[in-house]
């Protein structure tokens, strides 16, 4: 790690789908986009800050839509409950965001800790869960029953 990053890929994140391992690469680039920010100073980095909030909340709505279309799509087991963490983590993102631009509790170094560390855990326990779920199912043949015309295209996904 750098001293403008606060985290950096590793294949051990991996879950072995490319497009959710695009998605969080790129979750990833946006909490260090956050963390160089909040070293440039206050009223530059404040600018900067907000800026790269935006974009990460508009991703992470795109990446969540993402793995639940997926997941729907293959009728995932664990649906609600992934969905939930999803929602929950949305919850959170926007109480903090808000909190920043009135000039709250949030202190900017606090909340990329909290998105690095939401991230990794979630990677970790849910999205690795839903991964190995996947590779399951194309192990055992049963993506190929799978309509191409339906939301997500499983060509892209792997």
């Amino acid at each position: 790690m750098s001293e403008k990053t606060v985290v950096q890929w590793q294949g051990s994140y991996s879950v072995g789908v490319k497009q959710i391992d695009r998605h969080h690469m790129k979750l990833i680039s946006l909490t260090n986009k956050l963390f160089s920010s909040c070293m440039a100073g206050k009223a530059k980095g404040r600018d900067a800050f907000l800026e790269i909030i935006h974009e990460a909340v508009e991703y992470t709505g795109y990446h969540f839509a993402t793995e639940e279309k997926i997941m729907k799509r293959i009728n995932y087991p664990d649906y609600a409950k992934h969905k939930q963490e999803h929602t929950d983590f949305v919850r959170e993102l926007y109480i903090n965001v808000d909190e920043f631009k009135t000039g709250k509790i949030l202190v900017p170094f606090q909340f990329v800790y909290f998105l690095r560390d939401w991230v990794l855990h979630h990677i970790a326990l849910c999205d690795k869960k839903l991964g190995n779920y996947l590779l399951l199912m194309k192990r055992n043949g049963h993506l190929r029953n799978l309509r191409r015309t339906q939301l997500v295209p499983i060509s892209f996904i792997f």
